[in-house]
This record gives C-alpha cells, sequence and structure tokens, in this order.
C-alpha cells in the first residue's frame, strides 16, 4: 500500500500542527494511505528518520517554520541519503518563500501558499504516475483554468557536468475556505487530553505591518461560522477545554467574535480559550462579554510592538495610541482576562530610550504579562525596504533576529536579548510579583531592570537552567544592595507565600516562620488567643 507521511518537527510535545491536520481533513480518497506523526525539534534527526522510514512511506509533505527550519534541511538530507526514492514535499512559510535562506534543494517539491488542494492534487499526480520522471511542469485546477508551474531551471556553476537540483515551486491559489473540510476531527484523544488545541475562525490581516507574515495576506476570508461552532461543540464533547485561535485580527468582525465568545460562556468552567486582539477596536457589546469570563478562562495576546506613531508609521503600522491606552486600562481594571502583550526592540528608527518609554508606559498600566522579542526579518515580509536606510544588519540563520542597526550596536541588541530573558524570568513568571517592583522603585522600569539585567549576568554568565532558589538568591543579593533588608526578605516571603510547593531558601526561613506566627496571631480570635 503507498503510504503518505505528513509530519513536522514542533517546538515541544505539548504544541500540534494545524496545517498537518488540514492537509489529513483534504486528502479525500487518500485519507486511508495517510498518516499523521509529529517530533520536536529536540529530537535526532537520525532517529526521526528511522521512525519515518519504517513505514516505507511514497510520499513525506513536512511543514517548515521558523523554529524547525536548520532541523528540517538536515532531516530532509539524511532521508534523500538512506531512501533517495522517497518523495519530499515541503509547505509551510519557512518554505514557501523566496530566497530560502535554508538548503532546502534535496526536497522534491514545495508548495507555496495554503496547501489543502495542492498537495492532494500533487500526491495524486505522483501516485497515478510513478516517480521514476518527475514532470516538465505540475498543473493545478482553478476556477480561472489550469495553472502550470515548470520546475526551477538548474543553477550553473561554471561547470558543465555540475548543476544543483531544485526543488518544482508550486504555487498554490488560495482555497475556498467553504469548502475544504475542516481538520478538527485530526485530532486524536491524545490531543485532546494533553496538547494544544489550535483552531481558526478566518484566514488573512487588513493591515500591512512589514514585519509580520499575515500582513502578505491582506484580505480576511472567514470559515462558515455555523460549520466552525459545530465542531468546536464536538471537540467540547469528546473532552477538549483549551481552545487558542491563531486568527491575527479576532476581535475585528464583530458577527464573528461575539458568536464564538457565546459559545464558551454558554459553558461551564473551566475552560480557557486564547484570542489574538488588536489593542484599539473593543467595541461595547464585546467588552460586555469579555466582562463575564471567569478568571482563568480568557487570555488575550495584544500586540502593542511599539507606542511611538512614528515609529509605527514606519512600518505601516496603525497605531491609535489614546484607544489602546483606554483599552488596556479597560481591560486591566474591569475584567479578569489575562493579557499577553507584545513589544518589539530594533524597529527600524527606535532608540532604546523610545523602548524604555513603552516599557515603562506598559507597566504603569497593567500588571500583565509583556512579552518583550527582538526583530525579525521573516521570509516574506517586506521589512527588508529598510536595510539601507536603517543599517538594518540581521542573522542569517533562523529565527533572522537582528544583529544591529544604525541605532543599536550589536552589544546593544545582545544585552536587550539577556534583558528580555531576565525579564521572562523575573517579571513575567509572576514568581516575583511583591519583589521585582523594588528594583525600580520612584525610577522608571526600564532603566531599574537594565541595571539588574547587567547586573545578574555578571553572576550567572547566562540566561538559562537557573533554579527558583538561585534566582531568590540573586534577587535577594542585588536588592539588599540598594533597600533594606527587612523590607527586601518581607517582599519575598509575600511572594514565596503564594508558591507553597517550592522551597524555601535557608536564608528566608526564619523570615517566613515569623510571617506565619504573625499571620495566625492576627486572625485568632481573642478568646482562642487567651486559653493559648
Amino acid at each position: 500500500m503507498d503510504t503518505i507521511l505528513l509530519t513536522t518537527l514542533n517546538a515541544r510535545y505539548a504544541h500540534t500542527a494545524l496545517g498537518l491536520r488540514y492537509l489529513y481533513a483534504n486528502m479525500h480518497e487518500l485519507q486511508p494511505k495517510t498518516k499523521i506523526i509529529e517530533f520536536t525539534i529536540n529530537e535526532q534527526i537520525q532517529s526521526i528518520t528511522e521512525n519515518l522510514l519504517k513505514h516505507s512511506p511514497r510520499i513525506i509533505g513536512i511543514g517548515v517554520y521558523i523554529w524547525n527550519a536548520t532541523q528540517t534541511s538536515e532531516l530532509i538530507q539524511t532521508i534523500k541519503k538512506v531512501s533517495p526514492s522517497t518523495i519530499i514535499v515541503l509547505g509551510g512559510p519557512e518554505a514557501g518563500y523566496l530566497p530560502h535562506r535554508v538548503d532546502f534543494s534535496k526536497a522534491d517539491y514545495i508548495i507555496s501558499g495554503e496547501g489543502e488542494v495542492a498537495f492532494y492534487e500533487l500526491c495524486k499526480e505522483i501516485l497515478n504516475h510513478g516517480s521514476s520522471a518527475y514532470p516538465v511542469s505540475f498543473a493545478i485546477p482553478t476556477k480561472a483554468g489550469i495553472q502550470l508551474v515548470p520546475r526551477a531551471k538548474p543553477e550553473d556553476d561554471g561547470e558543465k557536468t555540475q548543476h544543483k537540483k531544485q526543488p518544482h515551486l508550486i504555487k498554490a491559489p488560495l482555497p475556498d475556505l467553504k469548502s475544504i473540510a475542516l481538520p478538527y476531527t485530526a485530532y486524536s484523544e491524545e490531543d485532546v487530553a494533553h496538547r494544544y488545541i489550535y483552531v481558526e475562525a478566518s484566514r488573512g490581516c487588513p493591515f500591512e505591518c512589514e514585519f509580520c507574515l499575515s500582513s502578505i495576506d491582506e484580505k480576511v476570508r472567514n470559515f462558515s461560522l455555523d460549520r466552525l461552532l459545530e465542531e468546536f461543540e464536538t471537540l467540547w464533547q469528546r473532552g477538549a477545554r483549551s481552545f487558542k485561535f491563531i486568527d491575527r485580527t479576532f476581535n475585528l468582525n464583530m458577527t464573528f467574535a461575539n458568536r464564538i465568545l457565546d459559545f464558551f460562556l454558554s459553558k461551564e468552567p473551566p475552560f480557557f480559550a486564547h484570542f489574538e486582539v488588536i489593542p484599539d477596536h473593543f467595541p461595547d457589546v464585546l467588552k460586555e462579554k469579555i466582562k463575564q469570563f471567569p478568571a482563568g478562562s480568557l487570555q488575550l495576546e495584544i500586540g502593542i510592538q511599539t507606542l511611538d506613531p512614528i515609529i509605527a508609521k514606519g512600518i505601516n503600522r496603525p497605531l491609535k495610541v489614546e484607544k489602546i491606552f483606554e483599552n488596556l486600562k479597560f481591560l486591566e481594571n474591569e475584567t479578569r482576562a489575562h493579557m499577553h502583550l507584545d513589544l518589539i526592540v530594533g524597529l527600524p528608527g527606535e532608540t532604546l530610550e523610545g523602548f524604555g518609554r513603552n516599557l515603562d508606559k506598559l507597566v504603569s498600566l497593567t500588571h500583565s504579562e509583556i512579552q518583550i522579542g527582538i526583530l525579525k526579518n521573516l521570509s516574506g515580509t517586506t521589512l527588508s525596504r529598510h536595510d539601507k536606510s536603517h543599517g538594518m544588519i540581521y542573522s542569517d540563520i533562523p529565527p533572522y533576529d537582528i544583529l544591529q542597526n544604525n541605532l543599536l550596536s550589536f552589544s546593544d541588541i545582545q544585552k536587550m536579548k539577556r534583558f528580555a530573558r531576565f525579564w521572562d524570568i523575573f517579571y513575567n513568571s509572576g514568581s516575583f510579583t511583591q519583589t521585582v517592583p523594588l528594583i525600580w522603585a520612584n525610577g522608571s522600569v526600564f532603566k531599574g531592570f537594565y541595571t539588574f539585567s547587567e547586573w545578574i549576568y555578571t553572576q550567572t554568565l547566562s540566561t538559562w537552567k537557573i533554579s527558583l532558589e538561585r534566582q531568590i538568591s540573586l534577587i535577594h543579593t542585588y536588592l539588599c544592595q540598594y533597600h533594606d533588608k527587612e523590607c527586601v526578605e518581607a517582599a519575598l516571603v509575600e511572594d514565596l507565600a503564594q508558591r507553597p510547593e517550592k522551597t524555601i531558601p535557608f536564608f528566608l526561613r526564619q523570615s517566613t516562620q515569623e510571617k506565619k506566627e504573625k499571620d495566625t496571631k492576627a486572625v485568632t480570635p481573642k478568646r482562642q488567643a487567651k486559653r493559648i
């Protein structure tokens, strides 16, 4: 039996590849011959190859993303060395945009764009005509007729007898979302029980932010809402309680947003729904629904990126600053939604001081998680147009992060990478909510934490594998240089009281015991206290 394998290397086990499940759902009569097998980027490539080839696959389709591009290149080369007749088809954003910055030349086909229809048609072509000789061109049926995509010409390297083979590039037309099969039955019972369930209500984005791949598909297309809600209900009945929407602008279409929120509000907690939203569009009807969600059930990912109108305009990002502030205050003070805000370091024209002002402002508005990202030049975006005017220099290795520009030196970027990591450890983790503000007491958040970040790196020479006990010791040592020791330890004890399962460092045990005794006396009735 001919076997078609769909695979990818996820960042971690808990993640699932929605794209593979879309392909599987749309394989029609080839579905019985098709199997999904997922791995993680931490697994050995030769072991992955062995696991795939034990199925004797005729075709292997691989999803390629920024986090697995390098490993996928090695995987392709290994498969082709030991099983050259196995046909490899690549898809996903890291393979679909040219020029490639990772070597995918050993693949046979690359599908650029949404592949639900194109991959099925390609597999039919291969299985019907064999793989002894590839066609000079490949035809994809479309509403307008037939789209022919010729094989890329081999590159002339100066030697008449040596040529570098290039994969066929198939430019897939946009499928009609109302006609393709939805992927949600392809989630296994193990997925439902232990892994993230990714879903989507729409594709595309109306905005043109130059750092984002979603800006390439400017037209927003919606799935059939009735079909979608039926699928969600089936997932719910199967036990799914965690839904992560990958829509880029969930709150753009109020009809969709309201009905989907109503779906969750009609359910009995506990459940968890994650949405990516634009920060300046929260009509009153949407606000009223968000207010109804219980604590821990709703997470909103809000792409701020910058609060500077001039910087935002330079990258074609719409920015309504006052509206953003108004909505953040509402979400912080009137809802129980968990917010995840994004800021970017290295945007064209933005200084460290400018970034610092953005961070200071967000911390003044909310206690929510603030994710600090380093600018990346993703394949397919138009960010490169700033390279000359702003001196933008990026790494050629995934994730293609910025190395330096006219305003930020290589050293500045390195320091901000460490800043971002330590910010995650000490601020975003929620482990030090009472203690961390002491770092910037009565001053700039950015400047205070920058100094702390610089100091802590001199102590660790690393940003990884720092145990909680080590974290406590470090922040204790640092803060005691600037604050009264009792004040610092009182804040740490307060934080540790929220994490009773964690080991309390020896130097805080006495303070912790004294606080417990004090708390006990505070709640003991007077008559009982007399008996004691």
